[in-house]
């Protein structure tokens, strides 16, 4: 069940919401799609930019993250996290899916966490998980 509900959050907002409905304990659950590539449906509605859905999951109480934070462009969290814990600028997402990914699926909305994020060196999207 997991997997269907991570899954369908990278495009399905209906199913999503059908899904949580009869299944709440859904909101939080992550799916390990092998190696260690653990994605939550906020993650994976996070990495392909889907803001709406993402806004819909953090309403119903998804636990937020930095990558999330990079998509809607929060930089008062994107910066604060980084000063505290600096090679987060490196943590590898879901699918590999960087900081900068993120940021760059956030559009004009994330242009500032864009921005600070290339003055602090950052250059990859995509890593290697394995």
């Amino acid at each position: 069940m997991v997997h269907i509900f991570v899954g369908k959050a990278h495009s399905d907002m209906e199913i999503v919401k059908e899904l949580l409905s009869e299944h709440p304990t859904l909101l939080n659950a992550a799916h390990d799609w092998n190696f260690g590539d653990f994605e939550t449906a906020l993650g994976a509605a996070s990495h392909v930019g889907y803001k709406e859905l993402a806004r819909y999951l953090l309403d119903q109480g998804a636990q937020a993250n930095i990558f999330t934070a990079a998509l809607f462009g929060k930089i008062e969290i994107v910066r604060p996290m980084l000063e505290a814990f600096p090679l987060t600028l490196h943590a590898k997402g879901p699918h590999g899916f960087t900081l900068l990914h993120h940021a760059e699926q956030g559009g004009e909305d994330a242009a500032e966490v864009l921005e600070y994020l290339r003055s602090l060196g950052a250059t990859e999207t995509k890593v290697k998980l394995y």
